[in-house]
């Protein structure tokens, strides 16, 4: 239906629905009229309907309460293609297909090390190490969500397990050309892992996860990454069109901001933002200076008084070109960041602007960030986690 409608009439339609929405009507309903009298419609078919009645004078205000329809109309799609395990778009099936991928190149790995070819052998345990990606998902996405319903075992001990076989994949390639025996159980713990995965991961998931759970996993699946296989393009351009259509924006709720990527009470967020290892500075839209942090050990010194001043009067004459210049291309959309890295009081220190601009890539503003670097660029070899306290 949708590619037969004349655009006007779709256009009449969703009007209709946000007036009615205007005077009370549920966002399911209006879901529903928009499948009965329109069909299917893309993303960008609605950005385009909202951007002409936003010219013909109607409030985004008021157009915003039309995003949940189409993030719902989006995620009711999502549903349907998801419903169950044997579904191509399932999360479960797509770690499966990987596990079948992985397994026909531990059957190669196999046959190389018994017929001593080392070049087939260095080939295949590098491709393997991108099981680092399948790992990641199982671990940033599956166990999270396990973990909701009380369910610890996999986060605590597979995680674990998964690291075991980086460390190896990390050593093997030094192995080649002495240890047979290590090749061989490298290859026992990865295909241990899936028969873990798919024996026991797999099956306690598909009992405690509920279908929201599986659509949040195959949204943020994407952003991971999938190795050797192919998500179904369906699924892509859907979920694609599900982020599109959600608008996410902070809400201040029982004194507390609420973040699309969690929960911040003012306090807490000031403080963090006075601890992070960087100055950082915020000049608005118009070039005021709007808020800087209050760190101990500012590099550059900031008063008060400067809140609200122009962001031109900040810097000495000379310079007021350049600080311009920098801004109208952030404001045109010319450039995101420009980088600065100067010696200061004996000190290497790396300047920073970035624009800031919102999810329809509106200029909010200017963000200065400012550290000094002088002892990361001694910094050396390695230091990780488990080697704090050796």
């Amino acid at each position: 239906m949708s590619e037969i409608m004349n655009p006007e009439r779709k256009k009449q339609i969703i009007k209709d629905i946000i007036q009615q929405l205007h005077q009370g009507l549920s966002v399911e309903a209006a879901r529903d009229i928009l499948v009965k009298e329109v069909g299917s419609i893309t993303s960008s078919e609605i950005a385009e309907i909202e951007q002409s009645l936003i010219n013909e004078g109607m409030s985004t205000e008021v157009i915003k309460k039309f995003c949940n329809v189409h993030a719902l109309l989006f995620e009711s799609l999502l549903k349907r293609e998801i419903i169950n395990e044997e579904s191509t778009a399932h999360p479960v099936h797509l770690f499966k297909l990987e596990n079948r991928e992985i397994e026909k190149i531990l059957s190669e790995l196999k046959q190389q090390v018994r017929n001593g070819d080392k070049e087939g052998i260095k080939k295949s345990i590098i491709k393997l190490k991108d099981i680092d990606i399948h790992y990641k998902r199982k671990e940033q996405l599956l166990f999270p969500f396990l973990e909701k319903y009380g369910f610890f075992g996999p986060s605590k001990v597979m995680w674990g397990k998964d690291n075991e076989i980086r460390d190896m994949l990390k050593n093997a390639l030094t192995k080649i050309e002495v240890d047979i025996i290590y090749l061989n159980s490298l290859i026992e713990e990865i295909e241990g892992m899936i028969f873990k995965e798919e024996n026991i991961l797999f099956p306690i998931s598909l009992e405690k996860l509920k279908l929201e759970d599986w659509i949040e996993i195959l949204k943020e699946s994407k952003d991971v990454g999938y190795i050797f296989i192919e998500p179904p393009k369906d699924i892509d351009t859907l979920i694609n069109e599900l982020k599109t259509a959600v608008i996410e924006e902070p809400v201040i709720k029982d004194e507390v901001i609420n973040f699309p990527t969690g929960n911040l009470s003012p306090k807490e967020l000031m403080f963090i933002l006075n601890t992070l290892p960087v100055d950082i500075t915020f000049i608005d839209e118009n070039d005021n200076v709007k808020y800087f942090s209050g760190g101990r050990d500012r590099i550059f010194l900031r008063t008060k008084s400067v809140i609200g001043r122009k962001v031109q009067n900040c810097h000495p004459p000379q310079s007021v070109d350049k600080v311009e210049k920098i801004l109208s291309d952030f404001k045109e959309g010319k450039k995101d960041s420009v980088s600065f890295w100067i010696n200061y009081k004996g000190r290497y220190i790396y300047i920073k602007y970035f624009a800031v601009r919102d999810h329809n890539k509106k200029y909010l503003g200017t963000l200065e960030v400012t550290q000094n670097i002088t002892e990361i660029k001694k910094l050396d070899g390695e230091k990780r986690l488990l080697d704090e306290g050796t």
